[in-house]
């Protein structure tokens, strides 16, 4: 399997901008969806940890990545507890993701230095997550907490803060570059880049254009390191 350092994963999603978010419970469907993301410029994708036998799935995905997709950082979200995070690290995942703060997740991921992006909404939940090493906080569900006006307000006085903004992104121009001109670090990205009529058709290059657009708006606006 390909490991990534914590740094290298840091680099890539403030390089990039952007980690596609996608759960399916057929692995063949998880895969071309992973590959019609790499075709189209990603470099770091999210599987979530939301159906029987998720990990099962994860298992084959990080198998496939690992021959078809050099270089792509797969991580997991979805993660709420620390067992199931050790055993998705175990498995692979480059990355956690949550939709919540769990300090003991934290420590899981700490311990094996990995990248872990905990949710976020409010100013004291993200300071908490500074405090425990969270390098990212994502803000979530970011359309229903402020959106662009609510990253803006937590930049103002923790300028230092990286933001992945997931809920209410599309990979339209307008709608990125609200997100990037508030100044987030990367978006997650899900139902909105996967249509269902294209991954019901298997037509992966729509994906495939939808990525390679959306990352091109990205690059556009996002503020430089």
């Amino acid at each position: 399997m390909a490991r990534f350092t914590k740094l290298k994963v840091l680099d890539t999603l403030v390089r990039t901008g952007m980690v596609p978010v996608y759960y399916h419970q057929d692995p063949e469907t998880v895969q071309q969806i992973v590959k019609a993301c790499y075709d189209g410029g990603v470099r770091a994708f999210e599987f979530t940890n939301r159906g029987d036998f998720a990990q099962d799935v994860f298992a084959g995905l990080i198998r496939y990545a690992a021959g078809e997709c050099p270089g792509l950082i797969v991580g997991i979200g979805s993660i709420v507890d620390a067992g199931t995070a050790a055993m998705y690290l175990q498995m692979g995942a480059n990355f956690v993701v949550g939709p919540l703060f769990n300090a003991d997740v934290a420590k899981v991921c700490n311990r094996r230095q990995t990248l872990y992006i905990p949710g976020c909404g409010t100013v004291s939940e993200t300071g908490f997550a500074q405090e425990a090493g969270c390098e990212v906080c994502k803000i979530f569900p970011a359309g229903s907490v402020g959106g662009p006006s609510f990253v803006k307000n937590i930049l103002a006085p923790m300028p230092w803060t990286m933001i992945m903004a997931t809920g209410a992104v599309e990979p339209t121009e307008e709608n990125l570059a609200a997100w990037f001109k508030a100044g987030v670090t990367c978006v997650g990205m899900g139902s909105m880049l996967f249509p269902k009529d294209a991954v019901n058709a298997g037509d992966w290059n729509a994906v495939s254009l939808l990525c390679k657009n959306a990352l091109s708006y990205i690059q556009k606006y996002k503020k430089q390191p």
